[in-house]
């Protein structure tokens, strides 16, 4: 973490300060847009389709030209000193790009000798990334034939060849199964852990709640909600849940005042109730009617609750763009 020499305050992994960007077909993608991730954190940029999410991150990344507005990487602005501003950042983009052709060993070494990485020192880095993303045993196998799973993890190895201090990634999971998915949190949270910080964009809302501290949400060029993970899902006042019933459910539930019940199929009930309502209480209500309750399981995605009631879109149509 570094110091601010001037104040003492810690400088922040990325500062963006009245971020704005028009297109030259009039569409105004960024409407004035500040925000600050510490060095260390692990932190969600979500929003729908078209909110400005990737134009974001494309001009974080240098891909993308500002209209205005100021973005420092660890106090370097990236307009006076691009070179030394993208030296500081990793980017994990959403599409596969490297060369299907090319062995992972290559890919890592060349990808770090475009940022002068001398390479003698290339050679050693890439054996130790990709021994971290389990990809060491493939090091000499033609790229195309992994799995997506492991082109995913390639492109994180490739990304951590410059060792950054500012991690982006964009969409990493998208595509690949549940299991390999966890299998990168693991690996993310290691990079994190090491003290590299991680901006991540994602469109599995679950994927943001067990991997980050801090988010922002952002919607129609604008952050509509940012701060602590914890204290934004604290806002929420409802939570949902599936009972699996034992026998039938009679033709009508019973009424519990302040929650709502619903019959799912002949032996589920969908509830939701407030937060302070004491499940004891429905239990009670159901035992009462001769409803047993045989198990149950959280339906409801918190974040994805918050999202849902910060932008008024629906995540399935999107969180991703």
């Amino acid at each position: 973490m570094l110091p601010d020499s001037a104040s003492g305050t810690q400088v922040p992994a990325l500062s963006i300060r009245d971020l704005r960007k028009t297109y030259d077909n009039g569409v105004e993608a960024l409407k004035g847009v500040s925000l600050d991730v510490l060095p260390g954190d692990f932190y969600a940029l979500l929003g729908p389709n078209g909110a400005g999410k990737s134009t974001l991150i494309g001009i974080t990344s240098s891909l993308v030209n500002k209209t205005s507005g100021e973005v420092r990487i660890f106090g370097v602005d990236i307009s006076a000193d691009r070179d030394a501003a993208m030296r500081l950042i990793g980017l994990v983009p959403q599409e596969i790009n490297f060369n299907m052709f090319e062995k992972p060993f290559d890919i890592c070494v060349n990808y770090a000798g475009f940022y002068g990485v001398p390479r003698a020192i290339a050679r050693e880095r890439a054996e130790r990334v990709l021994k971290e993303a389990q990809l060491w045993d493939k090091a000499d196998k033609m790229s195309r034939t992994l799995s997506g799973g492991m082109k995913r993890r390639l492109m994180i190895a490739r990304a951590m060849m410059t060792s950054p201090r500012l991690l982006i990634l964009d969409e990493p999971t998208a595509g690949v199964d549940i299991e390999i998915r966890r299998g990168m949190w693991k690996t993310l949270k290691e990079i994190n852990a090491s003290g590299t910080t991680i901006i991540l964009t994602t469109h599995y809302l679950e994927e943001a709640e067990s991997l980050c501290r801090n988010l922002a949400i952002i919607d129609k060029g604008r952050i509509v909600e940012e701060g602590p993970m914890k204290a934004l899902l604290a806002k929420l006042d409802v939570e949902g849940f599936l009972l699996d019933i034992e026998h039938v459910l009679p033709a009508e539930l019973p009424k519990i005042e302040g929650a709502t019940l619903i019959a799912e199929d002949d032996h589920t009930i969908d509830i939701e109730k407030p937060r302070a309502m004491e499940l004891n209480q429905v239990f009670a209500a159901l035992d009462t009617a001769g409803i047993r309750v045989r198990s149950m399981r959280t339906k409801t995605n918190r974040l994805e609750e918050l999202f849902v009631r910060l932008t008024g879109n629906d995540s399935d149509k999107a969180v991703a763009a």
